[in-house]
């Protein structure tokens, strides 16, 4: 059984759907994350699981009892839910012992816990002080402490990092990831942020309109997108127009893509129009290459350089290439296809599996 069961769910403001016919389950222990651009619900996800909102239709169920549907609504605070929020709301005249100890009501060893979770967030030593002398990342680790203070049944993050420098972002989600771990917290994260989504879920769920699009693995949403939303969403690359050859092979401009990439999933028929995704992985430096591209823009990133580059026909392609290969804007370079599996998208044509080194096309 889940430890939470979303069966269908739905919640509408001013007649507008905000959350449509959305259904997930979640094991005990495991750590998910709702990703997706700012308006798709997936906040509202989130409230109505802790109780803060109430659904129009369907059923949340938590260990199987139900909390959530039209007819029934288990009070937020009966839940057993903890919450860290965006902005931490820390109490400013309480000390940090005192703001994680919050929720225990003085029970009996609620001055062990604290002193425990102090050293679970990597603040032994620092009950004395106050939020105003911890750090942005020192002042999540003591909200995250509260929340799990009274070991609830269900952990919630609402963008608890999007306050913090991009690089303290990733590095304090694995440390929160470590600490839940720790804890043996069931936890779900709500982030447009895919870096800490990626950092911190065991699945993720990429959300659009109301809706999970893609409830699967990170390196699943990245390689084996189920649609072509979240082809665009996660991770980088461009759409090149290609069209199926006769023998079942799929052309584009840089070339035909091998048989060997394809299985049975496919069933575009020979001569249908598709859009072929590459990843910035999936084109290489190759200055032996026949085939010439055009460096149009160039982004430093330390050990590579992500080059834009125009093929002849004025399409552009996207390239990871190592740093010490540093092209002047304008320049021609030799570029090839290294694909290990690609994902094609064309009208009418749905696959609903993706195996690695296969060739999928989806609609």
């Amino acid at each position: 059984m889940p430890l939470l069961d979303l069966q269908q769910i739905s919640y509408a403001f001013d007649q507008h759907a905000v959350v449509d016919s959305l259904s997930l389950k979640l094991a005990k222990g495991s750590i998910a994350c709702l990703l997706g651009p700012s308006g798709c619900g997936k906040t509202t996800v989130l409230r109505c699981i802790a109780g803060f909102e109430p659904v129009g239709a369907g059923r949340i169920e938590l260990n199987g009892v139900l909390v959530s549907s039209p007819e029934a609504h288990l009070p937020a605070e009966r839940r057993r839910i903890g919450m860290v929020f965006q902005d931490y709301a820390l109490f400013p005249h309480m000390t940090v012992a005192a703001n994680i100890g919050f929720g225990l009501h003085g029970a009996p060893g609620a001055a062990a816990r604290v002193t425990e979770l102090l050293a679970t967030v990597g603040l032994p030593g620092q009950g004395d002080k106050f939020p105003h002398e911890l750090s942005g990342g020192q002042q999540q680790r003591v909200a995250l402490a509260r929340a799990l203070a009274p070991r609830p049944q269900l952990l919630l993050l609402d963008e608890p990092f999007s306050s913090l420098d991009v690089d303290l972002r990733e590095r304090l989600a694995l440390e929160v990831r470590s600490i839940l771990r720790a804890e043996g917290a069931t936890a779900i994260l709500v982030t447009h942020d895919q870096h800490e989504a990626f950092a911190l879920g065991d699945e993720i769920g990429v959300m659009y309109e109301g809706k999970i699009q893609q409830w699967d693995t990170a390196y699943n949403l990245y390689h084996r997108p189920a649609n072509r939303f979240v082809a665009d969403f996660i991770g980088q690359g461009v759409f090149l127009p290609g069209h199926v050859l006769d023998d079942g092979r799929i052309q584009i401009a840089l070339g035909v893509l091998p048989k060997a990439t394809m299985n049975a999933c496919c069933v575009a028929s020979p001569g249908a129009a598709v859009s072929v995704l590459l990843r910035p992985d999936d084109v290489i430096h190759d200055d032996a290459s026949a085939l010439r591209a055009e460096v149009v823009d160039k982004a430093f990133r330390g050990a590579e350089f992500l080059y834009t580059l125009r093929l002849a026909d004025g399409a552009q392609v996207l390239s990871l290439v190592p740093s010490h290969h540093n092209h002047a804007l304008g320049e021609s370079i030799g570029i090839a296809l290294d694909v290990d599996h690609v994902v094609a998208f064309a009208h009418g044509s749905p696959c609903a599996t993706v195996q690695p080194g296969s060739l999928a096309i989806v609609d």
